[in-house]
């Protein structure tokens, strides 16, 4: 799946989408799969392990309950759940090529799922704090459930991808020419 990596890049929110979209299509994702998803995404700089990858596998199913959650209560109550589980310090960071942006410091003896889980939470919770609202989702179009971040200004995004809008769109279309 292409995605802007540089300015449509929403705190990171999209590496935490493809994270929790990889792991849910492919529950025993391998470990070079996990290290190709931080890699696309500018993570840390390191060589994931076996039992790295299955703690990142593990890690994104918390990522996936927030994900599936609609109420911005329920959400703010999980996104708190995983800052108080897994505290960071945020720090200001810029990376090569790439705008300053908000990142967070774990503990130097934090693991590979405190920084994950931590990141993620910070990043979600600026998004809900934004918005007011859950402004992610899962796929409309027939087939697909995959997440998205809903970076729109107006109507809520209901796609994660133009390519499914287009879809759904075409096939409505045709759908209506058929009984006219």
């Amino acid at each position: 799946m292409t995605q802007d990596l540089n300015g449509g890049n929403p705190r990171g929110l999209h590496f935490l989408t493809e994270l929790a979209n990889t792991v849910r299509d492919h529950p025993e994702a391998t470990t070079a799969d996990l290290q190709a998803v931080l890699e696309r995404h500018g993570g840390p700089t390191l060589q994931l392990t076996d039992t790295d990858a299955q703690e990142l596998r593990q890690a994104a199913t918390h990522l996936i309950a927030i994900l599936t959650t609609r109420d911005p209560d329920n959400a703010a109550q999980a996104i708190n759940t995983l800052l108080d589980r897994y505290p960071a310090r945020p720090r200001l960071v810029k990376l090569p090529g790439r705008p300053w942006s908000m990142h967070t410091q774990t503990p130097p003896t934090a693991d590979l799922t405190h920084w994950l889980l931590s990141t993620c939470a910070l990043a979600l919770g600026i998004w809900l704090s934004e918005r007011q609202t859950c402004a992610w989702g899962q796929c409309a179009a027939p087939g697909c459930n995959r997440f998205y971040i809903d970076t729109g200004r107006r109507t809520p995004q209901r796609f994660c991808t133009p390519r499914c809008a287009t879809r759904v769109r075409v096939a409505a279309h045709r759908a209506h020419q058929a009984t006219t």
